[in-house]
């Protein structure tokens, strides 16, 4: 017997809160067969799939125990494969920062049809939610993302010399951070600030200067964050 080719759904979530999927990613989780999600997403979204869908929880959390990418791979394909409707879901923005390449590499090898919807990348919704402006036309005429996940692949004296940074994946390497910043003349009064868990009930929010947000966030986990350098976190003062 010949089984009907499913497809797979590359789905952004958004920043954390289920109010911040798209209509269209909504849609289709209601329609989803295999769940297929990462450790970061909201549990709110889990209740929006059938009741006899198949959810898999594949992790991908730093520092914690995941499900390596090739296993996650191997099971897009398989459940496409078995006519299934597939619904591999991350946090934020499939794009930026959510090793989709991989993952559609596989899917095509394989034959797989596939589709990638966007989400809200905490990137861009973290400093919004925060009252951070990211660009200004006089503080901020542009700004860079870049995760801080492996600091010392990146180009500090570049960065450094930016009116905004946006920094995912650093609050473990906070330290570091401000080092190299700091190597590269920026000043030890430059804002900062720091959003865990953006967009969900437990949003937590600390600003400083990188000379002192060491001294303020001693010892507390700062991760899930995105981090916001430049003269626009002075802003949410007034915001």
């Amino acid at each position: 017997m010949i089984t009907e080719m499913g497809k797979v759904y590359l789905v952004g979530a958004g920043p954390g809160d289920v109010e911040y999927l798209t209509v269209k990613a909504y849609r289709l989780l209601g329609t989803a067969q295999v769940l297929v999600y990462d450790a970061l997403v909201d549990s709110q979204l889990l209740d929006c799939v059938p009741a006899d869908c198949l959810k898999i929880d594949v992790g991908k959390r730093g520092g914690k125990p995941s499900t390596s990418q090739t296993e996650i791979n191997h099971l897009l394909v398989k459940y496409c494969l078995e006519g299934q409707q597939v619904i591999r879901l991350k946090s934020g923005d499939p794009f930026i920062f959510g090793r989709c390449l991989l993952e559609i590499e596989a899917l095509k090898k394989a034959g797989c049809e596939f589709e990638i919807i966007p989400g809200i990348s905490s990137a861009l919704a973290a400093p919004l939610l925060a009252g951070i402006p990211l660009t200004d036309n006089v503080l901020s005429r542009c700004f860079a993302v870049c995760t801080a996940h492996e600091p010392e692949t990146l180009n500090w004296e570049a960065l450094a010399s930016l009116e905004t940074l946006v920094i995912l994946m650093g609050g473990k390497n906070l330290s570091e951070i401000i080092h190299q910043l700091i190597k590269y003349r920026k000043s030890y009064s430059t804002p900062i600030a720091i959003i865990r868990w953006a967009g969900t009930p437990n949003q937590q929010i600390w600003t400083g200067e990188l000379g002192n947000i060491l001294q303020q966030t001693a010892g507390l986990s700062l991760s899930p964050a995105v981090i916001v350098i430049g003269e626009v976190v002075r802003l949410r003062d007034y915001l």
